[in-house]
């Protein structure tokens, strides 16, 4: 697996590149210390994931996430942050990341981060998933509901997958929390509930049965009623 790092703090990507090629995994890893640069090495397609600070200079992460996913490039990412407000959280999470790791962190979780994360791609090769009128192509990233197509952004996309996988099964927001996002609940809470909202306004709303239903005190179930 080659891995690219984008972060323009020497120090921080000098760890990070050795923490993961002494892990077991096999690992290599390319450094890059700003978004220009790093995007173009993103583009040649020779990385399974990318690891991205969301500071850069040249071109900041955020970008660099946004013209990646404009030019339909889905390789993962995982995108480094100091910032910790809820808003920032949504904005990292909409330009396409599929994980947020919020700094200072421990090296031990990037590890496990970036192994949730090509473990959760492997998912992406599968077969359509479907419950009552809601169908999923995994492999491009599409949703229909009634043959009506869905515009999901990333973050959106991937906790409906999850709850159409496990419809009619209560889960938790640890549960959504832990499986989209590999994190500690913490302010994740909060991101679980705009997420659900986001996708109600797109999934229900516009339709006459609703999926999405909360469970008091416990979390959410995808079901039929």
């Amino acid at each position: 697996m080659n891995i690219l790092v984008i972060e323009d703090d020497k120090k921080i990507a000098t760890l990070i590149k050795k923490s993961l090629e002494t892990d077991d995994s096999g690992y290599k890893v390319t450094l890059s210390p700003n978004g220009t640069d790093g995007l173009a090495l993103a583009n040649s397609g020779a990385y399974g994931l990318i690891i991205l600070d969301r500071g850069l200079p040249k071109m900041d992460g955020i970008a660099v996430l946004q013209t990646l996913r404009e030019a339909g490039n889905r390789v993962p990412v995982l995108m480094l942050t100091a910032k910790t407000e809820v808003e920032d959280i949504v904005a990292g999470l909409d330009a396409g990341a599929d994980d947020y790791l919020m700094k200072p962190f421990e090296f031990a979780e990037l590890i496990a981060r970036v192994r949730a994360l090509i473990r959760r791609s492997k998912q992406d090769r599968g077969a359509e998933i479907r419950y009552a009128d809601v169908r999923i192509d995994p492999v491009n990233h599409k949703v229909w509901r009634a043959n009506t197509e869905i515009i999901l952004p990333e973050a959106e996309y991937r906790m409906l997958a999850y709850l159409v996988r496990n419809a009619e099964k209560v889960l938790y927001r640890e549960d959504i929390v832990e499986n989209c996002w590999n994190s500690p609940l913490g302010i994740f809470s909060n991101i679980v509930d705009v997420y659900i909202n986001f996708l109600r306004k797109k999934v229900d709303v516009p339709f006459s049965t609703k999926l999405i239903h909360t469970v008091h005190r416990q979390g959410y179930i995808f079901e039929e009623r």
